[in-house]
């Protein structure tokens, strides 16, 4: 959520962050006014609770002196009406400016480049070189047919389409591949967590996903529980409302779970194979940090990533997100993006994403040090979307028989 503060004392250069990323100028001058409508509830509130302890004081005073506390009495009952009726307007107001401000996206950072889209990104370099084919390569679902790795047919017959069965070699290949980048992240410091696969809604607003996108989440039928749409929500949400000492921080955790998106906005896109899925497999980096460390938290995020993708021997490339392309709770973005030479393009497989304060402030995570309480900032990334590393691995190590080589550091998981 952003600082109210802020946007009070600084609304142009707020509003100005936010239209960059897209906000309305009419949504954020509502924000405005709303959070006037609070402070004057508020400011009407205490002053009426300033008039009614004065009286308090007086009542007891009159009494003690034997006067008549008769008038004085009806102004106090009168009062109490007028502070029970000033409660509710307060809480109104509160609710009103909370319900606007859950929509409003996080505050771009000031280095992430102006864009409309994934057009606008820009590339900050290129890591390892594609290799080159003497013979036309395949894409990764022809592969997989010839290679009976993934079963898309049953997939759509056991759910729906965009959901696949994974066999024989494919199967183990993935659990190779989860296995790997599990230990590979926690020998760079990442703890490893084993979190649920469904989270309240409460977990949901802490990390931005609602009330914004609840169309593109799968909600479990009369309960107000969701399948997670990556394993950020849980992981984040452990410190929901927590006080960590400052010693603790940074707090670095990895964890693999399934995902689960309806992928409402996509249709038509990326139909065929395992690129866009409703259930996918998922290896993710969550940190938590004190505002000062979070910037070098987050290049190392992005090198443990870059560092997974040389150890594949898997060539991609690092882009820097632009407004118009950057996620809702993301102040600043790093895509890394692998080559498929069946594709003949660049296709995202991690994403990693600084937030600042935004979704601390969301699920109240604050750490103290000395007598004051400071929002963390967090941190968020996929160490690898597995479906999406078998593909770049079929892709680039297929060979002119359709045969898959597993790379080498690989082959003692399997």
């Amino acid at each position: 959520m952003i600082d109210l503060k802020q946007l009070q004392n600084n609304f142009d250069d707020v509003s100005s962050r936010l239209q960059r990323k897209g906000v309305d100028t009419e949504l954020i001058h509502a924000i405005q006014e709303k959070s006037r409508a609070l402070k004057a509830a508020k400011a009407a509130f205490e002053k009426a609770q300033a008039a009614q302890n004065e009286m308090s004081k007086l009542f007891g005073q009159y009494k003690r002196e034997g006067k008549d506390v008769g008038e004085l009495k009806a102004k106090v009952d009168a009062n109490k009406l007028r502070i029970n009726e000033l409660i509710e307007k307060q809480r109104d107001a509160e609710e009103a400016l909370r319900h606007t401000v859950m929509g409003v996206p996080n505050l771009p950072d000031d280095e992430v480049p102006d864009g409309s889209d994934e057009s606008d990104n820009v590339e900050l370099c290129k890591v390892l070189t594609p290799r080159t084919f003497t013979f036309t390569p395949k894409e990764h679902w022809e592969l997989a047919e010839q290679n009976g790795w993934i079963d898309f047919e049953r997939g759509v017959k056991i759910a729906k389409s965009r959901f696949a069965v994974v066999c024989d070699e494919g199967a183990r290949l993935e659990r190779a591949l989860i296995n790997f980048m599990l230990d590979f992240n926690r020998q760079r410091g990442f703890t490893e967590v084993s979190v649920p696969a469904i989270v309240n809604r409460t977990a949901l607003e802490g990390t931005g996903q609602l009330p914004k996108f609840e169309e593109d989440l799968y909600k479990i039928e009369d309960e107000p529980l969701y399948l997670i749409p990556t394993a950020e929500v849980p992981l984040t949400n452990l410190f929901q409302d927590e006080i960590l000492p400052a010693e603790t921080l940074p707090v670095k955790m990895t964890g693999y779970t399934s995902c689960f998106r309806k992928e409402a906005g996509s249709a038509g896109r990326d139909t065929r194979g395992m690129i866009r899925q409703h259930q996918f497999h998922k290896v993710e980096l969550v940190a938590l940090a004190r505002p000062d460390e979070s910037d070098a938290l987050f290049d190392e995020m992005v090198a443990c990533a870059s560092d997974l993708l040389k150890a594949l021997e898997l060539p991609h490339r690092l882009v820097t997100l632009c407004t118009g392309d950057l996620g809702f709770s993301a102040a600043k973005t790093v895509d890394l993006e692998v080559w498929l030479p069946g594709q003949q393009c660049y296709r995202e497989i991690s994403s990693i994403s600084n937030t600042r304060d935004f979704q601390a402030r969301r699920a109240k995570i604050r750490y103290k040090e000395g007598k004051k309480n400071t929002l963390v900032h967090t941190l968020n990334g996929s160490s690898l979307a597995v479906g999406r590393t078998m593909v770049a691995i079929m892709e680039n190590f297929q060979d002119a028989s359709g045969a898959i080589a597993i790379p080498q550091v690989l082959q003692p998981y399997m």
